[in-house]
């Protein structure tokens, strides 16, 4: 009846009396073929070492590891190294493994058959590290105790070689591989350098730092050309002021060397203009006398003018042998020393002319010459960061390598051996014994639904109001007689212990051992 009704805890309960040999028979019978069977599996014996990871002795802040990848990522590497067929093909020939599968079996699946037996776990750390975990440990199943241990020891001592190979090789690599890298760097560095010297060279006053040197130097220049302006001028003038005072002494010498009046026009001259002077320090200029006196100076230079166009259209009349007097020397002298310094400053006119031209013209191409040299001091600075920077990587390169030669780096150290198991792991006998109790539990259960969707007979009360949909009004109790005959529908009858006929050609059957009517025999009952 089951699936045509909800059934509840006592329908079930009733189920399970009902077919308690069909439950009870098979699940032990399950235990004892489960048992049995673990009998016949070969012992397998596990030994497991574990590795710790001994950080390096000296610590990170002094010196920076090199090789920075996460250990997972590392072991894993490592662990499909030392589980591959080179690594693992020695172990089977040198323990002599699988003799009797050797020749019937390739190698590969051999290697295959004793990878499966290796597991190698990471331990979880208590706490949170960079990337690190504390160790890990190496478990080798075998159906030899002995012959696990010596596995185990094999395989972890080629998981500390390896990784003591792969950190002097890495560091080995990342050292060569950063001196090639600074070498390189250095043949760029001294190319930006001659570039950026013969640059220098090229412009060299025309550079951005020469801007501000060029800009005094050309102040002081325009300050020394007006200087040597000025003393050109004024050397131009004494000199013109010593040849008139030349010619003056000269047509006075000449004139007395030719028997004139000794009070030449000159002299008169110079008597009427020192007169003049004392006159109008004293006096204005409307005074008489100082009008007088300027005429009287007027006309004598008009007849002194006039006097020296005629000598100059007659030849000098001078004798070969008088000797010119002193003062007349003296104003040659001044002469002469005068157009040297006109010379002299008209040379260093010219050169300071040409360095404020070159000054100038330094300072209108600095703009352009500026760009050039940031972008050459841009390219070598770069380059000499780039430098620093390797040089940098190199010397810790190569202190991380003389640590990991000096062993002093990251390595792997075994706590606990491997162990030499005393008990097999597998099969475990309950384990096998409880599952065999399961399954044949499971089969009853199966057999017992079978057998319960199967049956269509009605047992309780509300089997009959669940296929019949008619309330009931009475009912009528269990009648329990010894050997007495009962009547129901259908014609029937049983006796204690039997099962009454419920019209359909089957029993009822009565477990209680108590004579009852049916169920449908009740239904006669009913008004």
């Amino acid at each position: 009846m089951i699936g045509h009704r909800e059934l509840k805890l006592e329908d079930y309960w009733a189920i399970a009396r009902r077919h308690r040999l069909l439950l009870i028979v098979p699940a032990i019978l399950g235990a004892i073929l489960g048992y049995g069977i673990s009998l016949t599996i070969p012992y397998q014996y596990l030994s497991q070492t574990l590795v710790l990871v001994k950080q390096p002795a000296v610590p990170d802040s002094v010196v920076k590891p090199i090789v920075n990848e996460d250990l997972n990522q590392r072991l894993a590497t490592m662990k499909q190294q030392i589980l591959s067929r080179t690594r693992l093909e020695p172990i089977i020939q040198d323990f002599g493994l699988y003799k009797k599968d050797q020749e019937k079996l390739p190698m590969e699946e051999l290697v295959g058959r004793l990878r499966k037996t290796i597991t190698v776990t990471l331990v979880e750390s208590m706490t949170e590290t960079r990337n690190q975990v504390p160790g890990f440990t190496v478990t080798v199943v075998s159906d030899n105790p002995r012959l696990a241990q010596q596995i185990c020891t094999q395989v972890t001592s080629m998981f500390i070689e390896e990784s003591a190979k792969t950190m002097e090789q890495l560091t080995t690599n990342t050292t060569d591989f950063i001196t090639r890298q600074l070498a390189q760097a250095k043949v760029k560095l001294d190319e930006q350098d001659s570039k950026l010297a013969t640059f220098k060279r090229q412009f060299m006053g025309s550079l951005p730092e020469d801007e501000a040197a060029n800009l005094n130097l050309l102040n002081g220049l325009n300050t020394q050309l007006e200087a040597t302006t000025q003393a050109l001028s004024r050397a131009q003038q004494e000199k013109a002021f010593a040849e008139s005072m030349l010619s003056q002494q000269l047509a006075a010498w000449q004139s007395t060397t030719t028997e004139k009046s000794p009070l030449t026009l000159e002299m008169q001259l110079n008597d009427l203009q020192n007169q003049l002077v004392s006159m109008e320090a004293r006096y204005t200029e409307d005074y008489p006398d100082v009008i007088k006196l300027k005429n009287n100076i007027a006309q004598l230079k008009r007849k002194i003018a006039d006097t020296h166009t005629a000598d100059a259209q007659r030849p000098a009349a001078a004798p070969k042998d008088a000797i010119e007097p002193p003062n007349i020397q003296q104003l040659r002298a001044q002469i002469h020393q005068n157009d040297l310094v006109i010379k002299d400053k008209t040379v260093q006119q010219e050169q300071v002319q040409a360095q404020i031209r070159t000054y100038q013209g330094r300072i209108s191409l600095s703009p352009s010459v500026e760009q050039q040299y940031k972008e050459l001091t841009r390219d070598y600075q770069s380059s000499l960061d780039n430098y620093n920077d390797l040089l940098k990587k190199q010397t810790q390169s190569q202190i991380g390598k003389d640590l990991e030669t000096q062993q002093q780096g990251e390595q792997f150290q075994v706590l606990d051996p491997a162990s030499l198991p005393e008990s097999p792991t597998f099969p475990d006998h309950k384990l096998f014994g409880m599952g065999g109790l399961a399954g044949g539990l499971v089969i009853g259960v199966g057999i017992v639904l079978v057998m319960e969707m199967r049956d269509n007979t009605l047992r309780t009360e509300r089997d009959v109001e669940f296929f019949l949909k008619v309330p009931t009004l009475a009912m009528v109790p269990a009648l329990e007689l010894q050997g007495a005959p009962v009547y129901g529908r259908g014609g029937g009858y049983g006796k204690k212990g039997k099962g009454f006929g419920n019209g359909n050609g089957s029993k009822y059957k009565n477990p209680d051992n108590v004579v009852r009517p049916s169920p449908r025999d009740r239904v006669g009952m009913r008004s």
